[in-house]
């Protein structure tokens, strides 16, 4: 079991959680953005982590729908009025995502997203020791949850096109093909 974080930036009920990303495609950086008010938390994450978070709180609310008659009015899909294309707000980055974690809180109907940080080398130093002990911490009602996935989807899905021959990514400065050999 790990310690409990020194600093837990929470967002109980945010005014704005959505992963986005800055620069172009194929040197993209996502973040995991959460923001209430004035306070916002910008944690860098991959793309595989991003995907994977949007992949596994859809089948959490897939799965909550199913529940007695969807006792928690998870939505099918995003609500209109929950929709975010907007850009990132300003980015300074807390830190960089290790551990990402999903879970659910019946008593107030929220999906909850925790970020840690990635652990650190063997040559830490007392400089570095703050930033260890952080973690991020979300909770979204569940129509904002659906609105978290759609938008993650589309952003991880908004990277360089894929070769049709051989199912690499198209670089906007060329491709060189590698075809498999048959």
């Amino acid at each position: 079991m790990t310690d409990v974080p020194a600093h837990v930036h929470e967002f109980d009920w945010p005014d704005r959680v959505v992963i986005g990303t800055i620069g172009r495609p194929g040197a993209r950086t996502f973040y995991l953005q959460a923001r209430t008010g004035a306070e916002i938390v910008s944690v860098a994450l991959e793309k595989e982590q991003s995907a994977l978070l949007a992949q596994k709180v859809d089948e959490m609310l897939d799965q909550l729908r199913a529940v007695e008659g969807n006792r928690y009015s998870v939505p099918d899909g995003t609500p209109d009025e929950l929709v975010d294309d907007d850009p990132l707000d300003p980015v300074q980055e807390q830190f960089r995502a290790g551990t990402l974690g999903i879970g659910w809180d019946p008593t107030t109907a929220q999906v909850i997203l925790e970020a840690q940080p990635l652990p650190a080398d063997d040559d830490v130093t007392e400089a570095d020791a703050p930033a260890l002990s952080e973690m991020l911490r979300v909770r979204m009602p569940v129509g904002t949850a659906r609105a978290f996935t759609r938008r993650t989807r589309e952003i991880v899905d908004a990277g360089r096109p894929l070769c049709s021959l051989c199912g690499h990514p198209i670089d906007p400065d060329g491709h060189t093909c590698i075809l498999p050999e048959l």
